[in-house]
């Protein structure tokens, strides 16, 4: 669900910004100052809508438009041969995205997860409120990025540039150029689409940079930090289960869970992941040491058919089942900490015949889908949790990042990272989507041209040609809506 305060933010900010742009328009005194303002900066307001356009521009994209003509040359014939294929594609990428929508639906409920290829986002929703930052700043330079390829590329065909703009939609920051239209309709269907493929594919290097960043990353920043050896953690939820005196805490460098290793955040997620579809781990303990750690108490079944021995004002006692030397269960109600802090793991008696003789294999006796985990974050004791594995794993932050020295800031490669993973995806959809034969997109452009450039001869009349593109255009259309809609659907339906 979307968050009510965001929601009041958003809306109270534009209906505050309408009321005094309305008073002023219709004020006698201040009507034609205002408005007078308004031209000389090149500002337009409307509801939900803030536009800017500026000429101050116009003389550095002219200067980038004319740098190195043979190497703009090949550079946007790259461009236009990337965006042609950008466009068959992002057809069968919507095409197979909603055919996985339309499976979900009818497979599982709305609010499963899912791996569609490409997904709605909604900040507060599938977007944390806390990330927003990360995601309208590489909205927008993936927009200016895209915008500046348009218009060097008119430069380089010579098409004029009446200005460059940028404006606020609701509450997403976009960048627009104007272009001469005479200029662009007189040039040839080629030198058209380099000028329309000329976004995407700007889009296709941005988000290419990104990885370029992403990928060598942890060699970039070998000289201040160094990866591999464990997961540190970044912050721990006030409320998270992770917190507390015997806890984990900031800076803890996670190294183990159970019998997982961990090198990575990647290997956090993995291995939690893999425990939570696995049965409980059970712990090597020595006959002896059942014996005196154990204390009696009443056995009773829980709702889940699952087993309790221990008193439930007990914060610190497990209940463990083993199988002796009986044929039946039995169990015991054991401080958890002193049972298996040195303790091996098991699945059974006969791992723990190796290990010493007269052990058994006891196991947590907990709920159904809990699972009693150990963390080691040395030098500190193991941290020992009894829950969901979900709640753990994102009760805590990690980051793979472990400083070299104290005086270094733990957030800036966290940082770094979620930027260019952000910068990859939202640049990557913004080439996929505006390269779509949809209405009032590029691709609209890009198919137009198109089919001028290689139909002419096969389709001699314009009309028809233009009647083909319209119905692709409709098609386009019509693929796009249904997977935004569907998308919305079930986002806001978990």
């Amino acid at each position: 669900m979307i968050p009510i305060p965001l929601v009041v933010t958003v809306l109270g900010g534009w209906s505050a910004i309408y009321l005094a742009d309305t008073l002023l328009t219709t004020s006698k005194t201040y009507k034609n100052s205002y408005e007078e303002w308004l031209s000389s900066k090149g500002l337009s307001i409307s509801p939900f809508h803030i536009r800017w356009q500026t000429t101050i521009f116009n003389r550095l994209f002219y200067k980038w438009g004319r740098w190195k003509p043979n190497f703009l040359y090949i550079w946007f014939n790259l461009g236009m041969v990337f965006g042609i294929l950008a466009m068959f594609g992002s057809m069968i990428l919507l095409g197979k995205t909603l055919a996985q929508t339309l499976h979900q639906m009818m497979a599982d409920s709305p609010g499963t997860q899912n791996d569609r290829m490409l997904q709605v986002v909604v900040p507060g929703v599938n977007l944390p409120i806390s990330q927003l930052t990360y995601f309208f700043s590489t909205i927008f330079i993936s927009g200016v990025i895209h915008e500046v390829g348009h218009g060097v590329a008119a430069i380089r065909e010579t098409v004029r540039l009446n200005g460059f703009g940028m404006f606020i939609f609701v509450a997403y920051p976009g960048a627009f150029v104007d272009l001469f239209t005479t200029h662009l309709q007189l040039v040839s269907p080629v030198q058209q689409l380099r000028i329309f493929c000329a976004g995407v594919w700007h889009n296709f290097i941005l988000g290419l940079l990104g990885l370029l960043i992403l990928f060598p990353l942890p060699l970039l920043l070998y000289p201040f930090y160094y990866t591999g050896v464990g997961a540190l953690v970044t912050e721990v939820l006030e409320d998270s289960p992770a917190s507390g005196p015997r806890g984990l805490f900031v800076r803890d460098v996670v190294t183990q869970v159970q019998d997982c290793t961990i090198k990575n955040v990647d290997d956090w997620h993995t291995c939690l992941a893999d425990i939570s579809q696995k049965p409980q781990t059970g712990y090597c303990i020595t006959s002896v040491t059942l014996q005196q750690l154990h204390f009696p108490s009443r056995v009773y079944k829980r709702l889940d058919g699952s087993v309790e021995c221990c008193s439930n004002n007990s914060l610190t006692d497990v209940c463990f089942s083993y199988n002796g030397n009986g044929p039946s269960q039995q169990y015991a109600c054991l401080p958890a900490r002193k049972a298996i802090q040195a303790s091996l793991e098991c699945r059974s008696n006969v791992d723990c015949q190796k290990a010493a003789a007269n052990s058994v294999c006891a196991i947590p006796s907990i709920e159904n889908q809990t699972r009693l985990i150990k963390v080691k974050h040395p030098p500190q004791l193991d941290m020992l949790f009894i829950g969901y594995p979900v709640h753990l794993e994102f009760g805590v932050s990690l980051s793979s990042f472990i400083p070299r020295y104290n005086f270094l800031s733990i957030d800036i490669p966290v940082m770094i990272e979620t930027f260019c993973k952000y910068l990859i995806s939202l640049s990557g959809a913004l080439a996929v989507i505006n390269a779509v034969p949809c209405f009032a997109l590029d691709g609209q452009w890009i198919l137009n041209s198109f089919l001028e450039a290689t139909l002419t001869s096969v389709i001699v009349e314009k009309e028809n040609r233009e009647l083909l593109g319209f119905f692709i255009l409709l098609g386009g259309s019509a693929l796009l809506t249904a997977n935004v809609v569907l998308g919305l659907w079930m986002v806001t339906a978990r």
